[in-house]
């Protein structure tokens, strides 16, 4: 996913539509209507039936003894949540908030211990792939298990590197895995899980100042202004998506409160998003960058399955636009049809993923078609390794491996609450 595109390979916007070479065919009938196709899975409220409930709870069981075993060949110095073992700990903490089971806690104390053994102490500072996230989930952990002392100490360091992040030095870039978005969500993490008033608004309101005047300075640069007032990059391409997009960062500049004035979003940030919806395929996906006009990736990275949560957000805070929500529920039909990956069954880019747009579509509409859709993901992801799908580099991780899938069919027993975790706010 982070291989340059090279313009000179992109094929003409007459091939769009083809995005099922890197899917695999949807085997499920799709959502008729009926209280007959959903009676096996949940009733007319949303609660999941008790067969189904069990199911997941078995399967989530297998899984996890399965991913134990093979973290024992597992990276020992990776500590990220994106592909080491803060991730599992994350994974951990979750299924403990799911199931109230102590070990769990004492399983994500462990894993968390090791990420701590091992930061990368490089400039890398956000919750995905940098040491925030292993100092913001121990803060968590620590939390929980009433070693506050700790908790204190880990929340301290992680804001040592708050001036670092608002002033960019490095060259820090601004988008969710590598750049200051990222940060912010280590503190948004916190606020979560130890008190909304534990990291004040102003020290997120600094940083989404920092973002905006990085976005305003780039649109100039670019001589954009007119069409889109921010703009974003990472190495040296203005990608569209949720994790290194200009979706990801407007999702979260749109949260209530993080930007200090309404008035900034209504200037800056909402024809941003409209220039974004201009890029939306025919086929509704859209392109993993600006200029690449290749319909081929629906990937929470890169498409529709994180657009999703910029164009949701936008239609809570904009006065409800109905073009927002229309574009919302064709990325559900484009993850519906594209979303069952060759890749497999990963957060990033694989099917479990890809099954939170339907949650954070269920969530917004309360149809039942959504939940419906995201079991058949469940159920796909339940006969995990059966389809051919490929391995991934590092199978057992939170957003390539099982871990992230164990965490989705975890997040589908309460669908109200699901979020697309070290995302979602």
């Amino acid at each position: 996913d982070k291989k340059k595109t090279k313009k000179n390979q992109r094929s003409s916007s007459n091939k769009a539509l083809k995005m099922d070479t890197r899917a695999l065919k949807n085997p499920y009938p799709d959502y008729d209507g009926s209280p007959a196709s959903t009676q096996a899975f949940f009733d007319f409220q949303g609660k999941l039936t008790p067969e189904f409930a069990q199911r997941l709870s078995s399967k989530i069981s297998e899984l996890l003894g399965v991913m134990e075993n093979g973290l024992r060949s597992a990276d020992p110095r990776d500590c990220t949540a994106y592909t080491g073992w803060t991730g599992i700990a994350l994974l951990y903490l979750h299924l403990h908030d799911v199931f109230r089971e102590p070990s769990f806690l004492q399983k994500a104390l462990e894993h968390v211990t090791q990420s701590l053994k091992c930061l990368t102490r490089r400039h890398d500072v956000t919750f995905l792939c940098g040491d925030a996230g292993p100092l913001a989930v121990a803060a968590v952990v620590y939390y929980r298990l009433q070693r506050v002392q700790e908790s204190d100490e880990c929340v301290n360091r992680l804001m040592q590197y708050y001036q670092t992040v608002v002033k960019g030095s490095g060259g820090l870039p601004d988008e969710l895995l590598y750049g200051r978005v990222g940060y912010l969500y280590s503190l948004v993490f916190i606020n979560q899980q130890l008190g909304k008033d534990r990291i004040p608004d102003g020290y997120i309101q600094q940083i989404t100042q920092a973002v905006l005047e990085s976005g305003e300075h780039l649109s100039r640069k670019f001589r954009v202004q007119n069409q889109s007032p921010l703009m974003y990059e990472w190495y040296q391409e203005q990608y569209v998506g949720a994790a290194h997009g200009l979706a990801g960062i407007y999702y979260f500049l749109m949260q209530p409160g993080f930007v200090f004035s309404e008035e900034l979003v209504h200037r800056l940030v909402k024809p941003s998003v409209d220039h974004v919806c201009r890029l939306k395929f025919p086929s509704g996906n859209y392109p993993p960058c600006i200029g690449d006009d290749r319909d081929l990736l629906v990937h929470w990275c890169h498409g529709s399955p994180g657009v999703v949560y910029m164009l949701l957000q936008a239609y809570k805070v904009k006065t409800e636009i109905p073009q927002y929500l229309g574009d919302a529920l064709q990325c559900g039909e484009v993850v519906w049809w594209y979303g069952l990956l060759k890749k497999g069954y990963g957060l990033c880019h694989g099917a479990a993923g890809n099954a939170y747009t339907f949650l954070a579509l269920y969530r917004h509409t309360q149809d039942p078609k959504h939940l419906y859709r995201a079991c058949m993901f469940a159920d796909w992801c339940m006969n995990y390794g059966k389809h051919g799908c490929r391995t991934p580099d590092t199978p057992f991780s939170l957003f390539e491996g099982m871990a992230g899938t164990i965490y989705f069919l975890a997040d589908l027993l309460h669908p109200m609450s699901a979020r697309f975790p070290a995302f979602e706010v």
